[in-house]
C-alpha cells in the first residue's frame, strides 16, 4: 500500500512538473513573439517629441544625480572660508589666493544649484500637450536650457574637485 501511494505521488508530481514545464515553454514563446512584433518597425518610428522629451529628462536626471554632490561641495568650500575667517590676520593674508578661489567656487556652485532649482520650478511637463508644433518648440528650448544647466553643474563640480584638492 505504501509503495502504491509513493508511486501515485511521483506520478502526480511528474504530471505537474511536465505541465509546468510546458506552460513555461508556451509563455516564453508567446512573449518572444510579442516582443518581436513590438520591436518590428518601432525603431524608426520614435517621434521627434519622444526624442525631445527623453533628452530633456536625461539632462534633468544627469543634473539631479549630481545635486547632492553640488550641495556637499558648496558646504565644504563654505566651511573652509569660515575657517579662513577665523585665522589670525597674517595667516588670512597668506591664504588670500585660496580664499579668492573658494569664494568664486561657492558662487559657481550656488549659481548652478539655483539654476537647476529655477528650471525645475518653471518646467511645465504638460506644456502645449495638444499642439505638437508648439510642444516641439517648447521642448527644444527646454533641452537647450537643461543642457546648459547640466554643463554648469558638471563644470562647477570639476572646479570644486580641483580647488578643494589643491587647498593643502
Amino acid at each position: 500500500m505504501r509503495k502504491g501511494i509513493i508511486s501515485l505521488i511521483f506520478m502526480i508530481m511528474k504530471k505537474i512538473s511536465l505541465s509546468f514545464l510546458l506552460l513555461t515553454f508556451i509563455c516564453t514563446i508567446a512573449c518572444n513573439i510579442k516582443d518581436k512584433k513590438a520591436n518590428t518597425g518601432n525603431t524608426n518610428s520614435k517621434t521627434l517629441l519622444d526624442s525631445l522629451e527623453a533628452a530633456v529628462m536625461d539632462g534633468h536626471n544627469a543634473g539631479m544625480a549630481k545635486y547632492g554632490k553640488l550641495a556637499a561641495m558648496q558646504n565644504e568650500a563654505q566651511r573652509l572660508l569660515d575657517s579662513i575667517a577665523k585665522l589670525p590676520a597674517k595667516a588670512r593674508e597668506a591664504v588670500t589666493p585660496l580664499k579668492t578661489k573658494l569664494n568664486s567656487l561657492v558662487e559657481d556652485l550656488r549659481s548652478a544649484k539655483a539654476n537647476m532649482d529655477k528650471w525645475m520650478d518653471e518646467y511645465n511637463m504638460d506644456s502645449a500637450v495638444n499642439n505638437a508644433e508648439q510642444r516641439i518648440k517648447y521642448l527644444t528650448g527646454e533641452k537647450i536650457k537643461i543642457s546648459k544647466i547640466k554643463e554648469s553643474i558638471l563644470k562647477s563640480l570639476q572646479k570644486a574637485d580641483s580647488v578643494l584638492r589643491s587647498k593643502f
